[in-house]
């Protein structure tokens, strides 16, 4: 499974993003996927995942409830976070995560820069 982050960038504070996530290769064999970030000096946290299959459960970290959304197209095999009212603690490198219940797969990273 390869995955290819895009659309960070930089925005001030209360703004919005859109990642998104495309994965390739083995995809059939996904479970779920989800959105990880890395900030400056910080350790790799997760911030949204959603399951596969028409259920697409999902769970998010307690600092981006209700301002973050995961979703997945599982036709176009692309996973979006879309990312709202953002802050400066939000800047971080996001990571793109999947897994097929025998390896972990991540992208390269998308840098999302918030400014206050």
């Amino acid at each position: 499974v390869q995955l290819v982050e895009s659309g960070g960038g930089l925005v001030q504070a209360g703004g919005s993003l859109r990642l998104s996530c495309a994965a390739s290769g083995s995809t059939f064999s996904i479970n779920a996927m989800g959105w990880y970030r890395q900030a400056p000096g910080k350790q790799r946290e997760l911030v949204a995942a959603i399951t596969s299959g028409r259920a697409g459960r999902t769970e998010y970290a307690d600092s981006v409830k209700g301002r973050f959304t995961i979703s997945r197209d599982n036709a176009k095999n692309t996973m979006f976070l879309q990312m709202n009212s953002l802050k400066p603690e939000d800047t971080a490198v996001y990571y793109c995560n999947a897994d097929d219940l025998q390896a972990d797969y991540w992208g390269k990273g998308t840098l999302v820069t918030v400014s206050s």
